[in-house]
């Protein structure tokens, strides 16, 4: 999976809405019910890691995938929204956005 480009785009787009459900738990856990850090503590800077290297990675697949401005900019939108990246790869698998080699 991390030996192309698209694998890569792949692999951190599902890590980057996992690590969102995790800073989601650890807020609801601070906030609601035990008044604790610890989860966001833990969950924000992973999050954090993966959310920049989504961004750089989905700016390095843009020019071998061939993307107009308009895929890119959905794809960088994609990663603010919990799960957005998961529902963007999805969109872009379907309409063959991520099918050329590399």
């Amino acid at each position: 999976m991390l030996s192309t480009q698209i694998g890569r785009f792949r692999l951190l787009a599902m890590a980057e809405a996992v690590s969102w459900a995790g800073l989601l738990i650890g807020m609801f856990f601070k906030y609601v019910v035990v008044q604790n850090e610890v989860g966001v503590q833990i969950f924000g800077p992973i999050h954090g890691v993966i959310f920049i290297g989504y961004v750089v990675v989905t700016l390095l697949v843009r020019a071998p995938q061939r993307w107009d401005f308009r895929t890119t900019f959905l794809a960088l939108v994609a990663s603010i929204p919990p799960f957005g990246t998961v529902i963007f790869e999805r969109w872009a698998n379907k309409r063959g956005k991520l099918a050329l080699a590399g």
